[in-house]
């Protein structure tokens, strides 16, 4: 079923193609965020706020944004960086991911997992949200299914670092 997901690096010159779907992303996330006063509200525009450190995945050579694309077209991206949300020292962590709805549940975010996972071997770090339970079972299936990895730990974290799931795992 994910047949033909090609993911590769986001060079500069694709960084709108991220913001673009970033807008796709925000607008599937804000339904977690009812309760909160600010994010996940449109600008006056009808756009949503620039995710504010975007910039930043092709500047900082702690950071990358890579594109998930089908047939040439872009269906999803990911944006991975060295921020851990616990005190355990991490490799990788994967920072944002997402999918356009029509290319889920097809095998298409394994694929685009599994092919971040095969870009970098160390510890890598998936936090989830309290409320996004279906992301959490993600993480958790995308770990378990790749070759070589091991040390697969879940903790549930309510601190001020993070509040939710975070799954930390060794690749290679």
């Amino acid at each position: 079923m994910s047949e033909g997901v090609v993911v590769s690096r986001a060079a500069a010159e694709e960084a709108p193609i991220v913001a673009n779907l970033m807008q796709l992303y925000i607008h599937d996330f804000s339904e977690l965020w009812f309760d909160r006063e600010v994010e996940g509200e449109l600008e006056a525009d009808g756009r949503y706020s620039n995710y504010p450190e975007l910039e930043t995945y092709w500047r900082d050579p702690g950071r990358q944004a890579w594109l998930f694309r089908i047939k040439g077209l872009p269906v999803g991206f990911a944006l991975v960086d060295d921020v851990a949300h616990s005190p355990k020292p991490i490799d990788r962590a994967v920072a944002e991911f997402f999918v356009v709805r029509k290319h889920r549940r097809r095998g298409v975010g394994l694929a685009a997992a599994h092919a971040l996972f095969g870009s970098a071997w160390g510890v890598w770090e998936a936090a989830t949200v309290r409320r996004n339970a279906g992301a959490r079972a993600f993480w958790r299936r995308a770990a378990e299914t790749y070759p070589g990895v091991r040390d697969v730990v879940e903790e549930d974290r309510h601190d001020a670092r993070w509040d939710g799931a975070v799954l930390t795992f060794r690749v290679g």
